[in-house]
């Protein structure tokens, strides 16, 4: 079980490294591994168990994370409308996105990161990603508003960048262009 002893913070390295795709089709340990983050997600949302375990919620996670450099991420997640979104992706891709921008009005938080960055962190409202699934079919994912968010934060943790590289420096509120009201979350 990964707990937030597992969970490497900012300063360490391998979070500013660009992780390496996994060879297809993936060995059982990184398929484990997969499951296991997965499974931290689920456990840091239940109050119990993360009560139990001293488990910050998270919605996603990323192997960087986890001190391994490989481009794997789980997502488990609601988003606005109350639909649910679970991944477990290896090789994630935008391949796609919106010129329309968003943002979360609440600021951005990490597990690798143990303080408050406030500031709007500028994401694209939609995105089409392809990945491949944990049994290594070929999948694509057409995202927006907090799913989307969600996977561009996991998918910036495999190429070494954490959310507060995107806040702007000099106005951390400032709100992006391109961004319509109805965007915002």
């Amino acid at each position: 079980m990964i707990t937030m002893e597992d969970i490497i913070r900012e300063g360490n390295p391998i979070l500013r490294q660009v992780a390496k795709d996994v060879p297809l089709p993936a060995s059982d340990e990184e398929k484990d591994t997969l499951r296991k983050m997965l499974e931290f997600l689920k456990n840091s949302q239940n109050e119990e168990i993360a009560k139990k375990y001293g488990l910050r919620a998270g919605i996603g996670i990323a192997a960087p994370q986890i001190a391994m450099s490989k481009r794997m991420i789980a997502l488990y997640l609601d988003d606005e409308n109350g639909k649910h979104y679970e991944y477990m992706l290896f090789n994630p891709k935008i391949i796609s996105h919106s010129v329309e921008n968003t943002y979360l009005e609440g600021g951005e938080g990490c597990l690798s990161v143990d303080r408050d960055v406030p500031g709007f962190v500028p994401r694209h409202a939609r995105v089409k990603v392809k990945a491949f699934d944990i049994d290594g079919h070929p999948v694509t994912l057409r995202l927006k508003g907090y799913p989307a968010v969600a996977i561009q934060h996991e998918i910036d943790h495999l190429d070494g960048i954490l959310f507060y590289d995107h806040i702007n420096k000099d106005d951390p509120f400032k709100i992006p262009d391109h961004v319509a009201e109805e965007d915002v979350y």
